[in-house]
């Protein structure tokens, strides 16, 4: 699939692999031209990816054949044992939970999964969550508590599900007990931004000790067509409420949102799957070490205190 602003590099791709193939049969260009053309490949394709706009990263972000959850789990994982239900209502598989040896380190991993063709999204609902979904997450997460083990969650979802049988069965409540109980989880707590990360559907699962985000990832209030709609009623805006909303790695960092931006490889996550795998699996093995001697109240607090730092505001006395 071509994003609007790879254009020039696909056709500069394909023009070279032309000349490669004709040149097979009838050289036509000398190798030392050939590999000019390669380097001012690489060069447009610095500059281009240099210049993304905000929508133009979402486009990144949402692209079909970027790694998902599940990917993350069967490339990071040395073993991995899935847990399922809520122990009230049923399993919702757009979380999937489990026990994981990551780096020879045991974890309590928890996932958003949209899945990646017709019949897993429909299976895992678009990575929408259920308060199901949510309410598994905290019975992995207690159990991870019990027997010492750090929890690690990555998020990826337009949001929580939004449909009458979701608030039927307690959604909100669902969400605001996961924030509850995972501000003062007496465990260690490392959430990735590995996609999108839309409103509580992604904060349910996201409050933790170190927060990293993908480079191209991003983490918002609301989708950019939402804030569109709602601002301009005018979805067709979302390239200007993506740029409004200030949802990108650079902008959180700087709000105290997130710790720690994670880079991916050139144009995206999805061009060289296995460098992110590797670079998410560092992060989680780096984190863990700087936080598993932590005193349980030192963390607790560090924890309580991160969050209430965050956000910025302006006070004026009145006259």
């Amino acid at each position: 699939m071509m994003l609007q602003h790879e254009k020039q590099i696909v056709e500069m791709e394909e023009t070279i692999e032309k000349l490669k193939e004709q040149n097979g049969d009838n050289p036509l260009f000398s190798q030392d031209e050939i590999r000019k053309m390669e380097r001012k490949l690489e060069t447009l394709k610095t500059t281009i990816y240099s210049q993304l706009k905000p929508w133009d990263r979402v486009a990144i972000c949402r692209h079909p054949q970027r790694p998902h959850a599940i990917d993350y789990i069967e490339n990071i994982a040395e073993e991995f044992f899935e847990l399922f239900g809520d122990r009230t209502f049923q399993d919702d598989a757009a979380i999937i939970t489990g026990l994981a040896k990551i780096g020879g380190h045991k974890f309590m991993l928890i996932g958003q999964e949209k899945g990646n063709d017709t019949e897993s999204r429909l299976k895992r609902n678009f990575g929408m969550p259920h308060p199901e979904g949510y309410r598994k997450a905290l019975r992995c997460m207690h159990l991870a508590a019990k027997f010492n083990l750090p929890v690690v969650t990555l998020l990826d979802t337009l949001g929580a599900y939004p449909g009458l049988t979701a608030e039927e069965r307690g959604q909100g409540w669902a969400i605001a007990r996961n924030l509850l109980e995972m501000a003062q989880l007496p465990t260690p707590i490392i959430v990735i931004l590995i996609g999108e990360g839309c409103s509580g559907g992604a904060l349910g699962v996201g409050v933790g000790d170190r927060i990293g985000m993908l480079q191209h990832a991003y983490y918002s209030v609301i989708s950019p067509e939402g804030c569109a709609s709602i601002l301009w009623k005018d979805a067709s805006k979302n390239a200007t409420a993506a740029g409004a909303l200030k949802m990108h790695a650079e902008d959180l960092i700087h709000l105290g949102i997130i710790d720690d931006i994670l880079p991916e490889p050139l144009g995206g996550a999805h061009h060289d799957r296995s460098t992110i795998f590797e670079t998410v699996k560092n992060y989680i093995a780096a984190q863990w070490e700087s936080l598993k001697d932590t005193p349980l109240d030192d963390l607790l607090e560090n924890r309580y205190q991160k969050f209430r730092k965050m956000g910025k505001f302006e006070s004026q006395q009145l006259v």
